[in-house]
Parts: structure tokens; C-alpha cells; sequence
């Protein structure tokens, strides 16, 4: 679509905007409610609990820390059956929904990232004025939390790539249906799947360890890992642009 085709002088990025704009508030509430679940089960609930019976030895937080991959991909998965047939009734084209998409998914991996990363400040200041030991229950790229820059890292990465996977999972079951779909996951899942073999991080860790697979160097493994994802966002779009719209039911 171009500047000059759409009505009152709007712009396409003007247009873009009003687009991420509608996923955002869509979407907040399936986001926003996550993150404050996780806050109060994990950190206020569970700090209170190991207090209850005891004391602290584990960051609490630390526990909750496989949780935002999986609901990532939960949220790539809804994103084209929620928005692709809505936006383009509208007038947006497919491509202006798939570049939407894209950065909308970038924009929450980053701000599920940070809000990582403040928590564990939190947390640590919060220990180390009770005196308790902040001792990760999983293995990460980071080695204690005051090395904010690789926690955001190591959060992102693993957020926008299983967002990139649950995207393809969903444009490829509501494109070409069940069967389909399932035949082609371990397509789909490269992106997630890369991720966790090039970061070794959290609850694979141990596992890959075991049978002696050590992680690549951060300098080979992060610009793979960003790669794998960009070719992913950049497959979803391809596969969106031609999708033909599901007829209404009912």
C-alpha cells in the first residue's frame, strides 16, 4: 500500500502505527496479566512462602524463569487468527500485518526482557539487605544478577525466538489447516528449537551437559541466534502475504 492511496493524507507509517497500536491494547491484557501474575506468584507469594518455612537459599524469581518462552509462543500462536482477518476488513494489507506483527513481537520480547531484568535487581537488593543467598536454581548465560546487559540478553533471545516459532505454528495450522500443520512443526519450532542448542540455557542445560554438548562462544551463538529468528519473522511474513481470510462461522 502506498502513501499516496490512502485517504485524509495519511501516511503508511501513520497507518503501521495505528496497526501495532490495535495490537498493543488488544493484547495487553493477555500480556499485562501474565506479567503480574508471575510477579505476585513467584516473587511476593513465593517469598512469603520460603519465609513462612524458614528462610531463603534459591531466588525465588529464578524459578519462574522457563515460564516466558512457553507462554511467547502461546502469544505468536494468537496473533494471526486474532488480528489477520480483523485488520484486513479494515483496509490493511496482509504485508502491513505481517510488518506489524513482527515488530509487536520484537517490542514484547524486549519489554518481557526488562521486566526480567528489574525484577531480579529487586529481588537481589532485597536479599542482600536480609542477608539471604540469591542462588540460581537453573544454569544461565549470566552468573550473577547484577550482569543486568546478560540477562536481558539471554531473555530476549529466548522470548522473540519462541514468538518467531509460535507465529509459524500459527500462520502454518490456520493457512493450511490441521494435518498440515502438524506435519510441518518441526519446521516451524526451528527458531525455538536453535535458540535453546545455541544459548544452552535454564532447564536444557543440565541435560545437554550430560552428554558433553557445550554452549558455542556468545560471540558465534547470540548473532546465530538472531538470525535464525529474523529468517523466521521474515518466513512468516512470506507465508502470511498470499493467506487467503477464513470465512466467518456461524
Amino acid at each position: 500500500m502506498s502513501a499516496t492511496t490512502l485517504p485524509n493524507g495519511v501516511t503508511t507509517v501513520s497507518r503501521l502505527g495505528h496497526v501495532l497500536r490495535a495490537m498493543v491494547i488488544g493484547l495487553r491484557q493477555m500480556l499485562g496479566g501474565y506479567w503480574l501474575i508471575m510477579l505476585v506468584s513467584f516473587l511476593a507469594v513465593g517469598v512469603g512462602f520460603k519465609v513462612a518455612i524458614g528462610g531463603i537459599d534459591h531466588s525465588m524469581w529464578d524459578y519462574g524463569t522457563q515460564s516466558p518462552k512457553y507462554f511467547s509462543m502461546a502469544l505468536g500462536i494468537t496473533v494471526t487468527p486474532a488480528y489477520l482477518s480483523l485488520l484486513v476488513a479494515q483496509g490493511v494489507t496482509r504485508r502491513m500485518v505481517s510488518v506489524a506483527i513482527g515488530i509487536f513481537l520484537a517490542g514484547a520480547a524486549a519489554a518481557t526482557a526488562l521486566l526480567w531484568v528489574l525484577v531480579y535487581q529487586a529481588e537481589r537488593a532485597l536479599y542482600s539487605w536480609q542477608g539471604w543467598s540469591q542462588t540460581m536454581e537453573s544454569p544461565h548465560l549470566f552468573t550473577d544478577t547484577s550482569q543486568a546487559g546478560l540477562i536481558f540478553t539471554e531473555f530476549f533471545l529466548l522470548v522473540v525466538s519462541h514468538e518467531a516459532a509460535g507465529w509459524l505454528i500459527g500462520i502454518t495450522f490456520y493457512r493450511f489447516g490441521w494435518w498440515r500443520g502438524v506435519l510441518l512443526l518441526p519446521l516451524s519450532l526451528i527458531p525455538a528449537a536453535a535458540t535453546e542448542f545455541l544459548l544452552i540455557a535454564q532447564w536444557l542445560a543440565d541435560a545437554l551437559g550430560s552428554i558433553g554438548y557445550d554452549r558455542p562462544p556468545l560471540a558465534v551463538a547470540v548473532p546465530t541466534v538472531l538470525v535464525v529468528t529474523a529468517i523466521s519473522l521474515y518466513a512468516g511474513y512470506l507465508l502470511l502475504r498470499p493467506m487467503a481470510l477464513k470465512p466467518a462461522k456461524g
